[in-house]
């Protein structure tokens, strides 16, 4: 015991920063812990920007070179692969989501869905925020000469997503996050280590069905008065699109996990993969 203990007049405050900075480093040290947190700041970042460029549609076959195509669902003619730019992001959350599965576990995924969520919450909250902002009147003309008479307009137009398609789009992706989580353990149950593609590759498959319908169920059946024809159209041209991704990016979750090996060491991988199927004693 040193003398300021001995008389009770410990520095705390400095005890405090001293315990606080080794916590940190520890967690700096931390190869699992630093890979946590780094695929939780891509997973938030990648959600955020999915959403914020998912206001442009895209022509899949013109970015490929190919003349749109011209097909019918459930009695809608004249479909083509238009999709929203959001979905060139959306895949990879999934990925995502079944590496966290795999090497932390359900209630991690849970924690980086919930955190997403409440962050593009927050920063739809701010997009509103600067569109009543009163803009500069210098500012309103200044893109006259790009072709764009109206920066204020130009602004709304980008940020100003409908309030139905944000609450659609929030739920669809929480439900479908619960959804993989669900699959990917019951298929890596029956499984065990084997198989990665299966439960990869197949809870993949089932939640991008849910999120596709549930999203146009919320934005546009309910809050655009979509007939239900339509939805299942739009929904399954969709769903084409994102099985589509999902058997492409199997390769991705091979390369990543082997990645993650290398990185935390094949030892350590193979106990974070029992922990996350609660397999830590065994």
């Amino acid at each position: 015991m040193d003398c300021c203990d001995q008389y009770g007049i410990t520095n705390y405050p400095i005890y405090s920063i001293y315990n606080s900075s080794l916590v940190i480093s520890k967690i700096l040290n931390d190869r699992p812990t630093k890979l946590f947190l780094g695929i939780t700041a891509f997973f938030v970042a990648n959600a955020l920007i999915a959403e914020c460029i998912g206001g442009k549609i895209f022509s899949l076959e013109k970015l490929l070179g190919i003349n749109p195509f011209s097909f019918s669902f459930f009695g809608q003619s004249g479909l083509a692969f238009n999709l929203t730019c959001g979905v060139l992001l959306w895949p990879l959350e999934f990925v995502i989501t079944d590496i966290v599965n795999e090497y932390y576990g359900p209630k991690s995924v849970k924690r980086i869905s919930y955190t997403a969520v409440v962050l593009i919450l927050y920063a739809f909250i701010m997009f509103y925020a600067a569109m009543e902002i009163p803009p500069a009147d210098f500012w309103i003309g200044s893109g006259v000469e790009k072709g764009i008479p109206n920066m204020q307009l130009a602004f709304g137009g980008i940020f100003g997503q409908g309030m139905w398609i944000i609450v659609g789009s929030l739920t669809a992706f929480l439900v479908s996050q619960i959804v993989d989580v669900t699959v990917f353990h019951k298929i890596k149950k029956a499984t065990g280590e084997k198989w990665v593609w299966l439960r990869a590759t197949g809870s993949t498959m089932v939640s991008q069905m849910v999120d596709s319908f549930v999203v146009l169920f919320i934005a546009f059946k309910i809050g655009n008065g979509w007939s239900w024809q339509l939805v299942l159209a739009i929904g399954v041209v969709n769903y084409m699109y994102k099985f589509t991704m999902a058997i492409i990016l199997t390769p991705l979750i091979y390369f990543i996990e082997q990645k993650i090996e290398n990185y935390v060491g094949k030892e350590t991988a193979q106990k974070m993969k029992r922990e996350a199927m609660g397999l830590a004693n065994e």
